[in-house]
């Protein structure tokens, strides 16, 4: 009786059962097909990258006649506008690979939930560090806005703003089954915290309630952050704190997202 070599295993992670661990390089080829789809989407280019600075631009010159206006909400702009556009491109695209087919092929590979989410966020991740980069250039060095702080500090607030959108954008796509849903999405997740994050009043002069949702919210975090820049010197440790929960909810919401996957949209 010959005995059967024990490679059930290793055949079954080769033959389309996909790999629970994250691998660099699953990953890493998965956010270089990101980006060569990307690069041939000019209009998605154009949205990332000169969408956030227009606006920005707009805003200087809306409070042209009162400039310490635009050093007080220019900062917390910086990092809620690559959020917004981080969360809108990378919604649709995923969702775009899951209602062509694309992502239930890709499944069906040696490609773990883990790693093409990783990959996602590392291709996304690439762009908003380019985005980002572009917004605060412009904004402190061209449209003169007033930072106490080291600009370095607003360009890594923005960066994980921009992260946390990409992050917000992979994890509701999964609940949406069409391109125009994942725009719907934009009011039930956006819109309540552009609201409740202190652009508009400080977050302690609200109701109490609207206070304490807002305390959950990661973009008041993200404001916050941005306004310690834009009043201190030196790193404080309320600047640490709100950088690390802006953080922190980027990777939870991207945990999330791998969890929530699905291979077809219904």
């Amino acid at each position: 009786m010959t005995t059967q070599p024990a490679t059930t295993g290793t055949t079954a992670s080769t033959a389309g059962i996909p790999v629970s661990t994250l691998s660099l390089s699953r990953t890493t080829a998965t956010a270089g097909r990101v980006l060569r789809q990307l690069r041939h989407d000019p209009r998605t280019i154009a949205l990332l990258m000169l969408i956030p600075c227009l606006m920005l631009v707009l805003l200087r010159y809306v409070f042209d006649g009162s400039p310490h206006t635009f050093d007080n909400i220019g900062a917390s702009l910086l990092g809620i506008f690559p959020l917004i556009t981080m969360f809108l491109v990378t919604s649709i695209a995923t969702l775009r690979e899951r209602t062509s087919g694309t992502l239930e092929r890709l499944l069906a590979m040696p490609l773990g939930k883990a790693d093409l989410i990783a990959g996602y966020a590392l291709a996304f991740g690439i762009l908003a560090i380019i985005q980002s980069a572009l917004a605060t250039g412009l904004a402190v060095w061209f449209l003169g806005l007033d930072v106490t702080g080291s600009p370095w500090l607003l360009l890594l607030v923005a960066l994980l703003d921009a992260l946390l959108g990409t992050a917000l954008g992979l994890f509701v796509s999964a609940f949406a089954a069409s391109e125009f849903q994942a725009v719907q999405f934009m009011p039930a997740v956006i819109f309540p915290q552009l609201l409740l994050c202190g652009l508009f009043t400080p977050r302690s002069q609200m109701h109490p309630v609207l206070e304490a949702v807002s305390d959950v919210l990661p973009m008041s975090y993200a404001v916050d952050a941005m306004n310690e820049v834009l009043r201190h010197t030196d790193v404080t440790a309320t600047f640490v704190r709100d950088v690390l929960i802006v953080a922190g909810c980027a990777l939870l919401v991207l945990v999330l997202g791998a969890a929530t996957l699905r291979r077809r949209t219904a």
